[in-house]
């Protein structure tokens, strides 16, 4: 789903959203899933920020609804800036996230470190009349990854309670990255509020499973 031309195309939808950037393919953010204080090793999963015992994923949601890149599970305690660096992503966009010469690139919260294939707000807080719309603009279309996230809670209530998530007693990690999985499935068929905020349909199932 990542090809080039893909992310051309999503690119100018996110652009003919009204968004100011017009290389920006996606939006990046990292979750926190709670899960049942382990009975050793709990500081590794502690997650300071939430003040809950969590694991963390990254996702990349692009605007056909879809998650098109997942990384984790994560320890709680991880921060986004963290798992960036440890899923690989920057040196995989760096080979394909490109289109005649141009970096195109992802757009994430101020937590993210800048590059050229990952952009963020503005943080100064003496920003111009013109960053501040920036920052305004970009954040009404980033905020679609947490639609998803939403989504996954609604269809998957069982992931949102925490006491069934009990590291050691069943692969939890490994249940969100399936339910993931049949959530892309649940957009190729029905779409979901993402598809249908930029206009743009998800694959088929036979396109994105192939």
């Amino acid at each position: 789903m990542l090809q080039s031309n893909n992310l051309r195309q999503f690119a100018d939808y996110i652009h003919g959203k009204g968004a100011p950037l017009d290389n920006c393919f996606g939006f990046i953010d990292g979750t926190v899933r709670r899960i049942a204080r382990p009975k050793t090793n709990q500081r590794i999963v502690y997650n300071g920020h939430k003040r809950v015992h969590a694991l963390k994923f990254q996702s990349i949601v692009v605007p056909n609804g879809m998650i098109a890149n997942l990384a984790g599970p994560f320890e709680g305690k991880k921060n986004d800036s963290t798992m960036l660096c440890e899923s690989g992503l920057l040196q995989q966009l760096q080979q394909f996230a490109w289109h005649d010469g141009r970096p195109l690139c992802l757009y994430g919260d101020p937590a993210y470190p800048l590059g050229v294939h990952l952009l963020a707000p503005y943080r100064s807080l003496n920003i111009t009349p013109d960053q501040h719309a920036f920052n305004k603009a970009m954040s009404a279309h980033r905020v679609s990854v947490e639609w998803v996230f939403g989504l996954m809670t609604n269809y998957f209530k069982f992931i949102d309670f925490k006491q069934s998530q009990k590291l050691g007693s069943s692969p939890i990690g490994k249940v969100y990255i399936v339910c993931s999985l049949i959530q892309n499935a649940h957009t190729c068929l029905y779409g979901n509020i993402v598809s249908d905020y930029f206009g743009l349909e998800a694959p088929s199932p036979q396109e994105y499973f192939q």
